[in-house]
């Protein structure tokens, strides 16, 4: 079951009772399960699930040596005749029954020292511009289900491209996103949104807009961003028609229930019909999550976090037979174990002139969209 905010039409979308399920656990099954969900959508299928960070070494030969051996699954996509309206999967759950316990850090802020100390000896000596650094948070759903704590999160804040996965493979998936990986039209057309900057809401209105504004002209917001827009226009340059890339906006700031997030937005004109092949191994994992330039920042993400992301940087979405698409990038998204660990993750762009006090208190602030059902950190 897969219940998606950001159906076609920008409707609640539920894809449910799969025909198929294409499941990759290794390294070598990522490009056949892609080619098999072209196939099916060939077919006249629909095909709709979530794709691992770690899914993306698999896609670029010089990363193939990265893939650690526990992170399983890469991917996971059904099959579907269509989408049907989600209203009543979702008036199935019971948002009052989710609890979780308090969060538990998943590295010692020591590590997370060392780790922030070796990324900018790297960007110091001209290896990157900018690396995307995350750990990990844990805690335990005690009352309700995935489905049930995805319908409280939903209720306690709106985002573009939430999401609640349940496969049959892997955790359950809850996702509250509020960033755009990818768009794809039955034209061609292509769309991505990168979010790179951000800051925290306030509760008094004048200091609130005084935090946005801030945001809206910081330089540092501005560079990170303008970064993660390059990197994005070169992608999508590679599956696009000589000349069509355009950046029809930049710097904008978009204010959820508790941060401010600066945002871009970058299109193109695809230069063949869309496959979920062409399109993931161009554009994925996407460059917001990475960092500048993407390989090198990968390399370098996977020398220093000491544990795979999953789910987490992931993308979750749908593909439909005409090549109209969607797909979230899967930040703000837990992943819910049968026993009921669960597991997040929080990060962000570190830069020549981030430090390290202000990169772990952004951080911090990234999960506050699930503080008010687990009363803050342990």
């Amino acid at each position: 079951m897969i219940l998606c905010e950001f159906g076609p039409h920008g409707s609640l979308a539920l894809f449910d009772r799969a025909r198929q399920t294409l499941v990759a656990e290794t390294a070598d099954q990522v490009v056949p399960v892609l080619q098999a969900a072209d196939a099916a959508r060939a077919q006249g299928h629909w095909v709709a699930g979530v794709i691992s960070y770690e899914a993306g070494y698999a896609l670029e030969p010089r990363l193939h040596c990265l893939m650690p051996a526990t992170v399983t699954p890469l991917m996971v996509l059904g099959v579907y005749d269509g989408p049907k309206e989600g209203t009543a999967a979702l008036a199935a759950a019971y948002p009052t029954r989710a609890h979780l316990t308090p969060l538990r850090l998943g590295v010692a802020r020591q590590t997370y020292s060392a780790a922030f100390d070796r990324v900018k000896s790297y960007i110091g000596a001209g290896d990157c511009y900018q690396i995307n650094l995350t750990f990990p948070l844990h805690s335990r759903l005690t009352a309700g289900s995935a489905l049930d704590l995805y319908a409280a999160l939903r209720a306690r804040q709106t985002v573009g491209y939430g999401a609640v996965l349940d496969l049959g493979h892997g955790p359950a998936i809850v996702s509250r996103s509020p960033e755009l990986f990818l768009r794809l039209d039955a034209t061609g057309r292509v769309e991505a949104r990168p979010m790179k900057g951000t800051a925290p809401r306030d509760p008094d209105p004048v200091a609130d807009a005084e935090l946005a504004a801030n945001l809206r002209e910081s330089e540092k917001a501005r560079a990170e961003n303008l970064m993660i827009v390059d990197l994005l226009r070169n992608d999508i340059a590679r599956i696009s028609r000589i000349g069509s890339v355009r950046v029809p906006e930049l710097f904008a700031v978009d204010s959820f229930a508790t941060l401010h997030q600066m945002s871009s937005r970058i299109t193109g004109q695809l230069a063949a019909p869309a496959s979920m092949l062409n399109t993931m191994t161009a554009l994925f994992p996407c460059g917001s999550i990475t960092g500048a330039p993407k390989i090198r920042a990968m390399q370098i993400i996977r020398e220093v976090e000491p544990t795979p992301r999953g789910a987490y940087c992931g993308a979750i979405g749908w593909m439909a037979p005409d090549g109209s698409a969607a797909f979230s990038v899967a930040i703000r998204t837990l992943s819910v174990f049968a026993n009921g660990d669960v597991t997040l993750n929080v990060g962000g762009g570190v830069v020549q002139d981030s430090t390290e006090d202000g990169e772990w208190e952004e951080a911090l602030w990234k999960a506050r969209y699930v503080t008010g059902l687990s009363r803050g950190f342990a």
